[in-house]
């Protein structure tokens, strides 16, 4: 299922959201200007869950240790990855925004992120697979929506076959659905190791979760 648009109106300009997207999109410019360098940057400023377990057990801990947890989350490995990823962001993230306030989305966005990341690397402490894109901290501003915006309406392409229909799903049924989703691959990726399709299941989950717990904490108005 695609999200094209929701029915949630904003009182406010979401600055930090455009923010975010155009970092990702330049970002992911430089990395495609590469070429064959494109790899050994993602390596490096990926975060690689064996590397960064790695500083732990060898008592070298240092800002190249935690860098990655951040620079990460404005990784891209390819243009679908990126384009589905700002999709998300910018359906999802500009009514979070109007709620919280521009510098409490922005700080909630982070803490989502690194929350994603830090599940991903319990989950697979040994795994030598870079991880990056924007979808950990995304899968936070999903989980706050949800609980903010249940019955707002999302307006969803759906491909049946070779058809697609375009169908109003309540934001409950739609982003339920997307995270059984992520539970169900993530347990799946358990048996068969972190590489499972090249997807961080685990984050996904982590980032949602964490957008669940923080969103009572962050919002302006009160909620009901």
């Amino acid at each position: 299922m695609i999200p094209l648009r929701d029915s949630t109106p904003k009182q406010t300009i979401p600055f930090i959201n455009y923010f975010l997207i155009v970092v990702n999109v330049i970002v992911f410019l430089f990395e495609f200007s590469l070429g064959k360098g494109m790899e050994a940057f993602i390596y490096h400023f990926g975060i690689v869950p064996s590397s960064f377990m790695g500083d732990f057990h060898s008592m070298q801990i240092g800002i190249w240790t935690f860098l990655p947890l951040f620079t990460s989350m404005f990784l891209h490995g390819g243009w679908m990855h990126l384009i589905g990823n700002m999709l998300f962001l910018h359906i999802f993230g500009d009514n979070i925004e109007d709620k919280f306030g521009h510098l409490k989305y922005l700080i909630f966005y982070l803490i989502a992120g690194l929350a994603a990341a830090s599940t991903q690397i319990y989950m697979f402490p040994a795994s030598e697979i870079p991880m990056v894109g924007a979808s950990g901290a995304i899968a936070g501003v999903m989980g706050a929506y949800v609980f903010m915006f249940p019955r707002a309406r999302i307006v969803t392409l759906v491909p049946i076959i070779f058809l697609f229909q375009i169908i109003e799903l309540p934001a409950f049924l739609f982003l339920g659905f997307w995270f059984m989703i992520q539970i169900m691959s993530g347990v799946f990726s358990l048996g068969i190791g972190a590489d499972a399709g090249g997807v961080a299941w685990w984050a996904h989950i982590g980032g949602f979760i964490a957008g669940a717990v923080l969103f009572p904490f962050l919002r302006k108005t009160k909620w009901r």
